[in-house]
């Protein structure tokens, strides 16, 4: 089993930055990904940040020069900075981690983006 408990979500006003961190445990070897996704009001899940195992990261184009995912893998925690935020990136922030081809999820942490 694997457990992803996410933190740092929160109220910012446009322009404002955020720091979001999750914390994996559990059977945590052999892990092919980890990173992040959002799903807002009325719409589907949908990438954010994605660390592969090779440690190259996939941004959705939307988040692309404002977003920065880290992974500090002694503490088994991966982060996703976010700067210059947008009321469009207004969603609920998921945690994921891919291990032998299945996907973990977090319960989410509430990010909202209003002045």
């Amino acid at each position: 089993q694997v457990q992803l408990v996410e933190s740092g979500g929160g109220l910012v006003q446009p322009g404002g930055s955020l720091r979001l961190s999750c914390a994996a445990s559990g059977s945590i070897f052999r892990i092919n990904a980890m990173g992040w996704y959002r799903q807002a009001p009325g719409k589907q899940r949908e990438l954010v940040a994605l660390i592969t195992s090779s440690g190259s990261t996939n941004y959705a184009d939307s988040v692309k020069g404002r977003f920065t995912a880290s992974r500090d893998a002694a503490k088994n925690t991966v982060y996703l900075q976010m700067n210059s935020l947008k009321p469009e990136d207004t969603a609920v922030y998921y945690c994921n981690l891919v291990r032998a081809g299945l996907n973990y999820w977090g319960k989410g942490t509430l990010v909202t983006v209003s002045s």
